[in-house]
This record gives structure tokens, C-alpha cells and sequence, in this order.
């Protein structure tokens, strides 16, 4: 069944012009002609024949290819652009139009698509400019290699290679070449040229139905850029055995529509055809390059990925390969104020990939703090038993905390708690630097982000980090039982900072706001530190447990009914509790056996 394709315009006779209207007001550095709906011209602001003291480039066709033709009008590409309706060639008026608007002595150059009718209405019209006294040359770009070597006089078709060509010529006149030496370039230019385009989807015209000519898992290689059916319709494969087919194709032998060879030095460009998003395009670019380098035996020294010629809203995309030298290279870096052209692609290639940098922990420590001590002072031994405890605790209640997220949450509370333990448990053996406790605190933080995801694998970092930062502040000293406390409550201040909880906002929190005020409390009282510490614990757990009572205000918990919240704590308290309990129990019996 056909349906009518949506389309965000108004009437589909005026969407040229409309679009027209709206490319001006986004760039100033452009104007159009005001011969509305007849003729539709796109030119440079700054410009006018009568004063023009360089030679014009002046292409066009058929619109629906946006950002052709009008997107590449600016100084050093094309001084102004023909718009035909959509598919359809511009008249002989309107081209005429656009030589007589950008054309001074120095004459103009004619780019045009090898397509019947572009060739007849731009030469017309080339013909009828001379006539009038203009000097006019005109260059035909076909470069489209899908199709066997043609037996007619229809000739290869024009696609995104022509962008190529008038960046080259553009980048001529700019230099003040003579119209003979322009053209020279644009020509030999487009003999360099290859492409070949794949679809996944035809193209719908404004105020027309959706073709259905692509069945589902389809793919269409050897389009033209109008809709035109293919040279072949295949099974859609892997984008990587895509691009490989069609790089044969540009580059075969047998064809010999380029002359490229082993060692030649290449650009290459990925052109979305108008519905394909960038990332697929990036991927298309990431497979192409190797394979230009060590299949082909070819140096790739540009390569630019976008949307340059499309086929309104068609999915795929084309692969142009050119011959490169010096001079194409040089025309293709020149500067331009063209506003669709890609900023930047100027040829300095760095290495595609660099080493992942190493944290300062593990890169510029010494080889003895990066071990596990071979000898714990009495505070490394506690530390040790303290962290293991905590650690096998959350390991024991993994199960229950997946239980119960499965009611509040997203299920896997226990599991990744269960991944951060495990890593600390095993990072503690080779090489937490125990006697240091605020590098020990660094540590795990570390061992937590590398393991675990989500929202907790973050918190728990940033709350390492804090406490590392505070206990860091003390330098070389003993760190004393108040020092704990400051960084308990520095790590419980930058969890809520940069996750928004606070008290009863039914997290972990909740269970950890508590047993740091105990601390500090009992602490600042006299009481012995191991005391104040299971004391604490006593309040985290509390904590923990109040928090059936809450109404969730963070996390994946708000979405959940009240009813449901009432059954269960919530998960990440009652883990920070258990931890914290364990760690505290695992003191107070180390003291004791003391």
C-alpha cells in the first residue's frame, strides 16, 4: 500500500523557493535573484558582474539535493547556483539569469552534471551568454562508476564527485586564473573522480506517495541521485562488506573509470544521501580508510564524512575516491566561505589513535606504593580487615539487593555492588598501598569505576575521591579517628552535591548521613573510637531500614507507587549499611583480639 509521504512544508510547488528564503536569512554571505518562482538563483552577497575582477563558477541542476548546490555558493567555491524545481533541470532563464548576475570580463565557467537535461538547458544557455558577449566555457562531470562503460551517448552519470570539482575550480578562480585555466583544472579534476551510491530507502518527493520499490532487508547499489532505480537490488549486508563492493567497483581495472592505481594518493569522501545518520556514516568512513590503505595499496590524504550531495530523504549513502597530487590537494585546503563546505579538512593527519592515559595513580606512583606493603603497620592491618569485611558483606547480600530492586529499581543493585566488591577484594591483594590510607581510599575508588555502571558505580567514586581528597589534606600523618570522620562526612557532601540527594530522600544517604553524625557525636564526646564506630554502624543500619518509610525523590525508585516502595528498603542504603556494619564489627573484634 502507498501512503502519502510527510513532509514538513507547506505547498510542494513552493518548496524551492521557501527554501531559498530560508538559506539567505541563515547566511548572510548569500542572496538570490528576486525572479520568484521563474528564476530560482543563489549567489554570493559581496559581488556583482559589473565589478567582478575574477572569473565566476557558476553550477546548478535539479534541487532535493541539499546542501547542493546553493550550500557550496561562497567565496573560493561557486559564485552562484542554478536551482531547478525538484529532479528537474533549471530553465534556460534562469541560468542565463545567474551568468548575466556574477559575470564581469574575466567570464564564467559552467560546472554541470552529466544529465540529458542539464547539458541541454546549460549549454543553451551557454550559447545564448555568448551571444551576448560573455565569455563561457563549460565542464561536464560524470563520474558515477555503477554502471558498465556506457555504449550511448548518455555518458556516466553526475553525483557527489562534482563537489570536488568545484572546490578545485572555485579555489582557481580565487587565485585569478585566466577562464581557459580554470576550466583546464575543473576538467582534469573531474577526471580524477569515482562514485558509487547504496540506498536502503527511496526517496519520496514532496506531495508524492512512498515508492515501496525497495522491499524489507533490501538494498539498492548504483543509484542515481533522483530516485532512479539501481544497478542491482541485493540483500542488505554489513556495512564493512558494503563499502568493500563498492570500492572494488570505483577502483576496478576493468571498468578503468579512474586512474588510480597502487601507490596513488587518494581523497575520499562519505556523502549521506539525506536520511542516513551520522554515526552510520562515521562507521562507513572508519571501514573505508583501511581499506583504501591495505587492500588497494593507496594514501589516503582526505577524507570528509557529511551530507555534501543527497537525495532528500533517501537512507544510504555514496563513496567517492579521487587521484590526488599537490595541486588538487592545495585547491581542496584553499580557503572558502562556502557554508556547507567542511571546515577544517586541511590535510594534518595525526595518528588515528593514542595510548589510553593511565591515572595518575598507577602512572606516576612509585612501583613500592603501587604494592601491597610487605609489612602493615597496625592502622594498614585494620584498614585491611575493615575493607574486607565491608567487601564480603555487600558480596553475601547481593542476592537480597537484587530482590529488592527488582521491586524498586531496575533489578541490579546486588550484582553491580557484587562486581565493585569482587574487584576491591582482589585489587586489595596486589597492590592497595594499605600503610597510606588516603592512598588506599584513591584506590578503591579507582577499582569501583573501573567495574561497576550505572549511577552507583559513579557515586561511590565520587565518594572516594572526597574522602581521599580530605584525608589528603593531612599529608604523611597518622590519620586519626576524627580525620575518618571529616572525610566520611567531605565524601557524604560531595555525593549529595553532584547527585542532588539528601536526608529522606530514600538513598544510600540515608543510612550514611546518620552514622556520620553519630560519629562525629560520639567522638567529640570522649568515647573510644572503635565504641563510636559500632555505634554509628548501629545508626546506618537504622537508617537503612527507615527507608521503607520514604517516599522516593531520586533515582529510578520515583517512578515507583508508594505502595510498592513500602514493602522493601530502598537497595543502596541498605547496602552502604551493610558495609559500613561490617566494617565496623570487623574493628571492634580486631581491638578486642588486641
Amino acid at each position: 500500500m502507498a501512503f502519502q509521504g510527510k513532509k514538513l512544508i507547506n505547498d510542494p510547488n513552493d518548496v524551492v523557493t521557501e527554501f531559498i528564503e530560508g538559506l539567505v536569512e541563515t547566511y548572510p554571505g548569500l542572496q538570490y535573484l528576486d525572479g520568484f518562482p521563474e528564476v530560482k538563483v543563489v549567489l554570493r552577497a559581496d559581488i556583482s558582474g559589473s565589478t567582478h575582477d575574477k572569473v565566476a563558477v557558476i553550477s546548478g541542476g535539479g534541487s532535493g539535493h541539499e546542501p547542493a548546490h546553493a550550500g557550496f555558493v561562497g567565496e573560493g567555491m561557486l559564485t552562484a547556483a542554478i536551482c531547478g524545481d525538484v529532479f528537474a533541470s533549471p530553465p534556460v532563464d534562469s541560468i542565463l539569469a545567474g551568468i548575466r548576475a556574477v559575470t564581469g570580463p574575466m567570464g564564467c565557467l559552467l560546472i554541470v552534471k552529466n544529465y540529458t537535461g542539464d547539458r541541454l538547458n546549460f549549454g543553451l544557455a551557454a550559447e545564448q551568454a555568448k551571444s551576448e558577449g560573455y565569455k563561457v566555457e563549460m565542464v561536464i562531470v560524470g563520474d558515477d562508476c555503477a554502471l558498465p562503460p556506457p555504449r550511448g551517448i548518455a555518458g556516466r552519470r553526475g553525483l557527489a564527485g562534482t563537489i570536488f570539482v568545484h572546490k578545485v575550480a572555485g579555489a582557481a578562480a580565487a587565485c585569478g586564473l585566466s577562464l581557459s585555466a580554470v576550466a583546464a583544472e575543473a576538467k582534469r579534476a573531474s577526471e580524477l573522480i569515482g562514485t558509487m551510491g547504496v540506498a536502503l530507502s527511496v526517496c519520496t518527493l514532496p506531495g508524492q506517495v512512498t515508492s515501496d520499490r525497495l522491499g524489507h532487508g533490501k538494498m539498492e547499489l548504483g543509484l542515481g541521485i533522483h530516485g532512479e532505480p539501481g544497478a542491482a537490488v541485493a540483500d542488505l549486508q554489513p556495512v564493512d562488506v558494503i563499502v568493500s563492493h563498492v570500492l572494488k567497483q570505483i577502483l576496478s581495472l576493468e571498468t578503468n573509470y579512474v586512474p588510480i592505481t597502487r601507490g596513488s594518493r587518494v581523497v575520499l569522501m562519505i556523502n549521506g544521501l539525506g536520511g542516513t545518520p551520522v554515526m552510520e556514516l562515521m562507521i562507513a568512513t572508519g571501514k573505508a580508510v583501511p581499506r583504501l590503505q591495505l587492500e588497494h595499496g593507496l594514501a589516503v590524504e582526505r577524507v570528509y564524512t557529511g551530507s555534501f550531495m543527497t537525495s532528500l530523504d533517501m537512507a544510504g549513502f555514496s563513496i567517492t575516491v579521487m587521484k590526488a597530487n599537490e595541486e588538487i590537494l592545495n585547491r581542496l585546503d584553499a580557503p572558502t566561505k562556502a557554508p556547507c563546505w567542511p571546515v577544517g579538512a586541511d590535510g594534518n593527519r595525526p595518528p588515528a589513535k593514542i595510548p589510553v592515559p593511565l591515572p595518575p595513580s598507577l602512572s606516576t606512583k612509585s612501583d613500592e606504593t603501587l604494592s601491597r606493603p610487605e609489612q602493615l603497620s597496625s592502622q594498614g592491618y585494620l584498614l585491611e580487615v575493615a575493607i574486607e569485611a565491608g567487601a564480603t558483606a555487600v558480596i553475601n547480600l547481593s542476592d537480597s539487593l537484587n530482590e529488592w530492586d527488582s521491586k524498586v529499581g531496575d533489578g541490579d543493585c546486588g550484582s553491580t555492588m557484587f562486581r565493585g566488591a569482587t574487584a576491591i577484594m582482589e585489587d586489595m591483594k596486589k597492590y592497595y598501598p594499605l600503610n597510606d590510607p588516603a592512598e588506599t581510599v584513591n584506590e578503591i575508588g579507582s577499582s569501583i569505576r573501573r567495574v561497576m555502571g550505572g549511577t552507583s558505580g559513579i557515586l561511590y567514586d565520587i565518594f572516594c575521591k572526597a574522602a581521599y581528597a580530605q584525608l589528603k589534606a593531612k599529608g604523611k600523618s597518622v590519620i586519626t579517628p576524627m580525620h575518618w570522620a571529616g572525610a566520611l562526612e567531605a565524601a557524604i557532601a560531595a555525593v549529595s552535591k553532584y547527585g542532588g540527594a539528601n536526608a529522606g530522600y530514600r538513598t544510600m544517604l540515608d543510612a550514611l548521613i546518620p552514622a556520620s553524625s553519630v560519629l562525629k557525636e560520639r567522638l567529640a564526646a570522649g568515647d573510644n573510637p572503635v565504641d563510636a564506630f559500632v555505634l554509628s554502624a548501629e545508626a546506618a543500619t537504622a537508617g537503612a531500614v527507615s527507608t521503607k518509610d520514604m517516599q522516593a525523590q531520586a533515582g529510578r525508585s520515583t517512578y515507583v507507587s508508594a505502595d510498592n516502595l513500602a514493602s522493601v528498603p530502598d537497595p543502596g542504603a541498605m547496602a552502604a549499611a551493610s558495609w559500613y556494619a561490617a566494617a565496623a564489627a570487623a574493628a571492634k573484634s580486631k581491638s578486642q583480639a588486641s
